[in-house]
């Protein structure tokens, strides 16, 4: 009797445990729908948009450039003896005609001297031998002088007057020899580190120079460009002047605006690209020579183009795409046929409308359908 009790106990309380078992499971059950519609309502994705919208946009070129100085001079002497001054501190702004070096002048100023003295000489003997041949001329219809002797004279006339001739291109290269004693800047720009000290012998045949000067303003900018895009650089050169613009390298600040010069006359095969030539005024020195720079050509302006932040533009396996956001909140992703993209805007030619939002951060957590919060 007590077995039977003992029984009956035990699957009373095993029946409990099922039921209690089995309404868990059908609460778990009742609220599981609930649950998952919950999960699936997840908070909106923060982004910021921008409007699609019309505008004057410049397209521009870009390549990678060289500055060089306008004009460079090294600065030599021209004749031999002691570097007796150096007219100019380094680095110094000189311009054309300004005394850089004065070298010892006297040996020249000397030789000088004696061409000058030695055509005076032979000045008095020519002017004496034109004397002597009018009074030979005057005495020959009288038989005082014979025919041989006036002949004689008008050739020593004649030879001390080519004498004179000679004489005064041994004053005039005197003088020249002189003049280059005072070595003076041939152009205007700016000396650079002195290579030679006062009180050192130079040379004419020195290679190594006393001073270099460079022209710095005007400044040149030499750059390449490709084969593919010599085209619109041509027409832009025939519809006008055409604008350059200089910056530091790797997106910089632009330094400086100036106009383009030429291109080049053959295309280097190796590369297939060519070189152009750009001025700049340079007026703060923000160009050096030897310096890289990035540089945009302006080829054109599209007037009135349909455009969007570069950042909105995203690339996918079958092209470029934005995310546009609907009037739900909601974004489709859009595919877009583009053109230039210039200055941080790419020009849209297809699949947008004027006034559509896209999305221009946060791409990468997005998809279509997703919901967003601009900010």
């Amino acid at each position: 009797m007590k077995q039977t009790v003992k029984m009956r106990g035990r699957l009373t309380a095993a029946s409990l445990v099922v039921l209690a078992a089995a309404l868990i499971a059908w609460r778990v059950l009742l609220h599981q729908p609930a649950d998952a519609a919950t999960a699936t309502q997840s908070p909106p994705i923060a982004v910021e948009t921008a409007a699609a919208k019309r505008a004057d946009v410049p397209v521009y070129l870009q390549g990678l450039g060289t500055v060089q100085a306008f004009f460079t001079v090294t600065v030599t002497a021209r004749v031999d003896g002691e570097l007796q001054k150096v007219g100019f501190i380094e680095g110094q702004t000189v311009h054309k005609g300004d005394l850089l070096a004065q070298i010892d002048p006297r040996p020249n100023r000397a030789a000088f001297e004696q061409a000058v003295a030695t055509k005076a000489k032979d000045a008095a003997q020519l002017a004496n031998a034109r004397r002597d041949l009018e009074r030979y001329t005057v005495l020959q219809p009288q038989d005082l002088a014979s025919k041989q002797t006036v002949d004689t004279q008008k050739a020593a006339v004649d030879q001390l007057t080519a004498q004179l001739a000679v004489d005064q291109a041994q004053i005039d290269s005197a003088r020249t020899q002189l003049d280059y004693t005072r070595i003076t800047s041939p152009i205007d720009g700016r000396t650079g580190i002195r290579l030679v000290d006062p009180g050192n012998i130079v040379h004419a045949a020195d290679t190594t120079g006393i001073v270099v000067v460079t022209q710095l303003q005007p400044i040149a900018v030499i750059f390449t460009l490709p084969e593919e895009q010599l085209g619109e650089v041509s027409a832009a050169l025939a519809a006008g002047p055409v604008t350059v613009i200089s910056a530091a390298r790797g997106g910089g600040t632009p330094l400086d605006q100036g106009t383009l010069s030429l291109i080049d006359n053959q295309i280097e095969q190796a590369t297939g690209s060519a070189k152009l030539k750009a001025i700049f005024t340079n007026l703060h020195n923000t160009l050096w020579p030897g310096q890289y720079v990035d540089v945009r050509v302006l080829v054109r302006v599209d007037h009135g183009a349909m455009t969007i932040p570069t950042a909105a533009v995203q690339l996918g396996p079958h092209g470029p795409f934005t995310y546009v956001v609907k009037g739900d909140s909601t974004v489709e992703a859009r595919p877009l046929t583009i053109g230039d993209d210039t200055g941080g805007v790419t020009i849209v030619t297809g699949g947008l409308a004027v006034d559509e939002r896209v999305v221009t951060t946060n791409q990468y957590r997005l998809q279509a359908g997703a919901r967003v919060r601009a900010s």
